[in-house]
């Protein structure tokens, strides 16, 4: 698309183009000066053109022009010239150079990455750290993530909705929650929004998905947890466990394939591969025992720790969906077994050794909800407002949720999952 300031971004020209004249706008990355000839480096979202100006082939005021500071926000104006042994098979000659904001402050750290900076100091200056080619190439994946998560729910018929962050009780139980005042009451941002889109199937929304942020307050300095993420939500009304997992799988494989497929010069900017892969499904208790007989001891009745999961995925298959667990280490609304109601219906899917998602079938028979709360020591008359929509006809329902950053961070290979939200929030982190 045409603008003020270019008429194509970098991606968008190629060699073929030989002769044409047209004006990109971006970021210098690098200038080299070797006297006859400076070599010039502008970076826009999509990559990063070279511009060549040879002295007594461009005028004495352009070639001042290109004396540049790294960083430098600039529009050229020039032609394409074919040229096999640039990066991109081509360069610029430059025509106009116009300097869209002289630099007043330092910049805090080297953009290009040849002299490295301590992470902390990058997301102090995360503006100048989303211009480095490896940090944007993350977020043009997550953005890959995201779409195709949509597009896939849409063409399965579900309806995207929205739900509130404030709430008055804990939407899952435990004490992590962010309290804040609202108004003459005391009410909290919601770890969840897992009563809210069951309260939507009860109201006849079948098929629902969103995409919303969640906040938990962990006192974790891990390298796997933020205290404000983004949940990829789904739940489906008149549905069992294995439902919901088999619209889990195909999520997870095209995702992947996806990103295999359209963000290929992205993850070779970040160095990893990305094998398309199928999804393999195991119980807890098949997971349990192929541990012990590894030499992983864990007893029956446990929760899988992270060094269980990537083993069980080391052994099984990189996408593994884990379900059947124990009903007394999932949250209470998870429907116990039929058949054996000391396992519920629920499941994880752990990918490359990280649980990235988690589900169930839910509970919705009222009696049953009830007793589930109590034994979890949670009060019911803290849940009336839930408990009573159970009782005005609740369908059977199951669904699940994706943590955007932790797939995110899996997908990219990346080793802090602060690399994977845009401006991340931990427990030291308030700004920016």
């Amino acid at each position: 698309m045409r603008s003020l300031y270019r008429s194509h971004y970098v991606k968008e020209i190629s060699g073929s183009m030989d002769g044409e004249e047209v004006t990109i706008a971006g970021w210098v990355h690098e200038v080299r000066d070797i006297g006859k000839i400076i070599f010039l480096l502008i970076r826009d979202h999509t990559g990063i053109a070279q511009v060549t100006a040879k002295r007594n082939f461009v005028s004495d005021e352009i070639m001042t022009s290109l004396s540049l500071q790294k960083e430098s926000v600039i529009m050229v104006k020039g032609k394409v010239k074919q040229n096999k042994e640039s990066r991109r098979g081509f360069e610029i000659i430059p025509e106009k150079v116009t300097n869209l904001n002289p630099l007043s402050a330092p910049i805090p750290f080297e953009v290009t990455g040849k002299v490295p900076a301590d992470l902390d100091v990058r997301l102090d200056n995360r503006y100048i750290d989303l211009r480095r080619p490896e940090v944007s190439s993350i977020f043009n994946i997550e953005s890959t993530v995201l779409c195709t998560f949509r597009e896939m729910l849409l063409k399965e018929n579900f309806q995207e909705i929205r739900t509130p962050s404030i709430v008055e009780a804990a939407t899952e139980g435990g004490a992590d929650l962010f309290s804040l005042s609202y108004f003459e009451q005391k009410a909290y941002l919601a770890q969840s929004p897992q009563l809210y889109k069951q309260l939507a199937v009860i109201g006849g929304m079948d098929r629902i998905f969103m995409i919303v942020p969640v906040f938990r307050a962990e006192k974790s300095n891990t390298i796997f947890h933020l205290n404000e993420i983004t949940q990829m939500d789904v739940e489906i009304g008149f549905a069992g466990y294995e439902d919901a997992i088999e619209l889990l799988k195909k999520v997870a494989e095209k995702t992947i394939s996806d990103v295999a497929d359209k963000n290929i010069d992205d993850l070779e900017i970040l160095g990893t591969t990305l094998p398309k892969t199928s999804a393999v499904e195991a119980t807890y208790s098949k997971v349990i025992s192929k541990l012990n007989d590894n030499g992983i001891k864990i007893e029956f009745g446990e929760d899988l720790k992270r060094e269980h999961e990537e083993e069980a995925c080391r052994l099984l298959g990189d996408l593994l969906i884990i379900k059947e667990y124990p009903t007394s280490v999932r949250a209470f609304y998870s429907m116990p077994n039929e058949k054996d109601p000391e396992l519920c219906n629920s499941f994880d899917l752990i990918y490359k050794g990280l649980e990235i998602s988690s589900g169930a079938q839910r509970i919705h028979l009222p009696n049953l909800l009830i007793s589930a709360l109590k034994k979890k020591g949670l009060d019911p008359s803290s849940f009336d407002f839930y408990i009573d929509a159970f009782r005005k006809g609740a369908p059977p329902h199951a669904g699940w949720s994706i943590g955007l950053e932790r797939f995110t961070m899996k997908l990219t290979g990346s080793k802090n999952i602060r690399e994977c939200a845009l401006f991340p929030r931990d427990r030291h982190r308030l700004k920016p």
